[in-house]
């Protein structure tokens, strides 16, 4: 793809690797210094590095639409496309690729249901099953944690809010893998194709979740969205389908990266994780310096549906952007020594990583109470956690979720409480 005439095209386009995630910071830092705002002619991108630049287009979503946040990132086969509109997934999301006036009428009715109250009910036994999954492997000395506690966990959760059978856990989570490939990967043609037909599997999956709920009412996500519907509140059988589809993927996948990613910084950082064991007050502050650091979404896209211009840069009508909030997160204009892991950073709560205006993410507070059980119960039964030494840490190849795939650590037993 040839880059748009008077477009921002720059040499540092040539050195960035959109779909290599395993230490883009520096990166990102040569950018935002160099290049701030430039044309990738890979992804037939423009791409946002700073923080104020990202965050005002998040804010402007009359210019700036989200409509393109759902779409694959690399053109999908004729097969797996035809596939895909067969089973009727043309223009399917939640909320994130929606725009007002739909926007809104979905987003308030599904902010009665996904409520922190609901969130706070959820807390007893968030710590029950951080607290069993520990204990299954605490004697061992050694372990993968995300294999053991960051993969399951979430998923878990996510699972008991939209009602999902703990002995479906597995499979839902294997298909929501497919959709970060398809929408976010690189994929060869074949490789799409198996996607696909796994991804039509998640959508009939949760329509049926749906289904269910007409004839026999539960106290769970799609319950308390079907319970509106009957009262008056408009909302159709497939957006709430949809919200299902969107909650079961982004409310564990995201999470799961959280904790890998906050396990791996705090113990890469020793004086941290000891600073977190005798004083678990400071985890709450842990979590978001975590989201800020190391956050589990990189980046987002936007398009732009009138000439506009980001940080001084001309954005010519219907360009696709790719706002790298994992870059803005670090800009030192905004986080002083941004590159400096600091769990009493006072401002770190103003991190990107769960987005930024009428789309900022709904199950951000279920995140970071879920990272905050794990933690506390992870330092005070095993305060000797360490990472085990000589590992190669492997990222998913995609341009948006980052987190390692496997983290090994190890203990002296002697030290579990």
């Amino acid at each position: 793809m040839n880059p748009p005439v008077g477009c921002p095209y720059h040499k540092i386009s040539e050195e960035f690797k959109p779909f290599e995630l395993s230490n883009p910071f520096p990166f990102y830092q040569k950018a935002r210094a160099e290049k701030p705002v430039f044309f990738n002619q890979e992804l037939g991108y423009y791409v946002v590095t700073r923080f104020e630049d990202v965050k005002s287009v998040f804010a402007n979503w009359k210019v700036f639409t989200s409509e393109n946040a759902q779409s694959p990132l690399k053109e999908i086969s004729p097969k797996a496309k035809a596939l895909m509109e067969t089973a009727g997934m043309v223009g399917l999301s939640g909320l994130s690729g929606r725009i007002p006036p739909d926007h809104t009428r979905i987003r308030r009715i599904v902010s009665m249901a996904f409520s922190m109250s609901r969130f706070k009910k959820l807390e007893p036994r968030i710590r029950e099953l951080a607290i069993e999954m520990i204990e299954g492997f605490i004697h061992k000395g050694e372990t993968n944690i995300i294999k053991d506690l960051a993969y399951d966990l979430p998923a878990f959760v996510i699972f008991m809010l939209l009602g999902v059978p703990k002995e479906e856990v597995q499979q839902v989570k294997s298909w929501a893998e497919s959709r970060l490939l398809l929408t976010w990967g690189d994929l060869s043609e074949d490789d799409q194709l198996i996607h696909a037909e796994n991804m039509i599997k998640y959508w009939n999956y949760c329509q049926h979740l749906v289904a269910l709920r007409k004839d026999n009412p539960t106290d769970d996500l799609p319950g308390d969205l079907v319970r509106y519907q009957t009262e008056g509140y408009e909302i159709s059988d497939r957006e709430i389908a949809a919200m299902c589809y969107s909650a079961l993927f982004a409310g564990h996948e995201t999470t799961t990266s959280l904790l890998g990613n906050g396990i791996r910084e705090l113990l890469t950082f020793r004086e941290s994780w000891e600073a977190i064991c005798a004083n678990p007050s400071l985890i709450p502050g842990a979590v978001d310096e975590i989201l800020r650091f190391s956050p589990s979404i990189v980046s987002w896209r936007r398009k732009a549906v009138e000439d506009a211009e980001i940080g001084g840069v001309p954005i010519p009508k219907g360009s696709n952007i790719l706002l790298v909030m994992g870059s803005g997160n670090r800009d030192e204009a905004v986080f002083p020594e941004g590159e400096s892991f600091d769990i009493e950073r006072s401002n770190a709560n103003q991190h990107l990583s769960f987005g930024a205006g009428i789309h900022f993410c709904l199950g951000s507070p279920l995140a970071k109470l879920e990272a905050k059980v794990v933690l506390e119960e992870l330092s005070k039964r095993i305060p000797d956690l360490r990472l085990k030494p000589n590992q190669k840490f492997e990222f998913a190849h995609n341009t948006s979720f980052r987190a390692p795939v496997a983290l090994d650590v190890q203990w002296q037993n002697q030290s579990v409480k």
